[in-house]
């Protein structure tokens, strides 16, 4: 049974202003500021040993509240401070979410459990290994264990983060799950109702609705009604680099791994919480990906209820740059997110890169906030703002998709359930 539709007039997230990354192009009023998108920064891996914390003792008994943990970054000599942490996965680890883990000053990493222990030394060089502790995967409880984590971040593959994700709260953590908790909707429905039962928060990796630029377009949409009517939306997400084929065998394909944040952002600009008709065409341009039988390339058109038409063009590779854009045409006018970078130069038909912006770079601020949103979940001060509702709702229009592109035909939400763990089956 489809659940129903949850509401979506409130903030997209909590009020927690973000510092621009690069200088506003022309001056607004104070009380909206319009932001940027992220910049290019230095690596802070040089910076990491000082975030790891000591290898851990026996502490039975500890609970309550996680420390303070503050929004900066981490100040030098700083040793073990803050919510304690353990990361479940490093391979499929977000560039952006690895550096905000680094970076922030407001916790710490207790745990690293990974059984490819190559993959940890990739990520953090054997200099940084020396204060934290490094399991296996059969030794996680271990970690789940240890009462000084607080929060546990699950970067596994969707089809394996499940029965992470529900150990971690049936031990007490809050959960930060990077990917899906699942394909299913069934099994990610567990996880959240085990989340409640727990008493523990439940945070989901839906970080463009944490982007500033997005987030100041959502104000203006659904707070202001700046736009009046929405009649249009369109979006470009091409990103770049181009994933590993390794990644993309357990990332889901194209509408589990891209599509789906997209549709999060849409439905939340329209307030609506899945279309009435959703049409799908793709196609594999690379040979690796025709052999996993997906697709690189999407374009995806929704109608909703209130008469919105939507389009979705998505690819999974670019040749210079991440292209990611969005326009939101009304009755009053249009909005635009353009591509930006530090320089202020758009190019055409150059033939050599201006400036070469990674999908983590461009989404850098995003995650970063998110991030923190969870560690404020932890806290208590904040309830995870991706609700049950919202999340079934989206990987159930991103089945739709899927299925209507393997079907070659138009799928009519209103009179059909999408079975996605039947969809899935199909492909993995």
């Amino acid at each position: 049974m489809v659940p129903t539709p949850p509401s979506y007039h409130k903030p997209l997230v909590p009020h927690h202003p973000v510092a621009a990354s690069s200088p506003a192009s022309a001056a607004t009023p104070r009380e909206d500021p319009t932001p940027s998108t992220s910049a290019s920064r230095p690596s802070a891996l040089a910076a990491f040993h000082m975030r790891i914390a000591p290898a851990p003792s026996k502490q039975p008994g500890q609970s309550g509240a996680a420390p303070e943990a503050s929004d900066g970054p981490a100040p030098t000599g700083q040793h073990g401070s803050g919510v304690g942490l353990a990361l479940f996965g490093v391979g499929l680890v977000n560039k952006a979410l690895f550096q905000s883990l680094m970076e922030e000053n407001g916790c710490c990493l207790l745990y690293v459990v990974e059984d490819q222990l190559e993959e940890v030394e990739r990520a953090f060089g054997a200099e940084f290994l020396a204060g934290t502790r490094v399991l296996r995967q059969q030794d996680a409880d271990v970690a789940l264990s240890d009462q000084r984590v607080s929060g546990a971040i699950i970067c596994s593959p969707p089809e394996e983060a499940s029965e992470m994700v529900i150990d971690a709260l049936r031990a007490g953590k809050g959960v930060f799950c990077e990917r899906l908790p699942s394909f299913d909707r069934q099994t990610a429905e567990a996880c959240f109702d085990e989340a409640d039962r727990c008493g523990r928060p439940l945070v989901c990796g839906f970080y463009k609705r944490f982007d500033p630029a997005l987030q100041f377009l959502y104000k203006k949409v659904r707070d202001s009604q700046a736009l009046g009517r929405i009649h249009r939306i369109s979006t470009i997400s091409s990103t770049y680099p181009a994933a590993s084929l390794s990644f993309l065998k357990t990332s889901g394909g194209i509408f589990y791994n891209a599509a789906v944040h997209d549709i999060d952002i849409i439905s939340l600009l329209l307030g609506e919480s899945a279309p009435d008709t959703i049409f799908s065409l793709g196609h594999a341009f690379c040979a690796d990906m025709a052999y996993l039988k997906d697709a690189d390339t999407v374009a995806v058109s929704m109608k909703f209820r209130s008469g919105a038409i939507v389009t979705l063009d998505i690819s999974q590779h670019c040749t210079k740059s991440c292209d990611q854009r969005l326009e939101v045409h009304g009755s009053q006018g249009t909005l635009r997110v353009d591509n930006q970078n530090p320089l202020g130069i758009t190019e055409h038909g150059t033939s050599v890169s201006i400036y070469s912006q990674t999908q983590a770079d461009r989404y850098r601020d995003a995650h970063r906030e998110l991030f923190r949103h969870f560690l404020r979940t932890l806290k208590g001060k904040e309830s995870p703002v991706i609700t049950k509702e919202q999340f079934l709702w989206t990987i159930q229009v991103a089945a739709a998709a899927e299925q209507s592109w393997r079907n070659g035909s138009a799928v009519d939400l209103r009179n059909e359930a999408i079975d996605s763990s039947v969809i899935k089956t199909e492909i993995m």
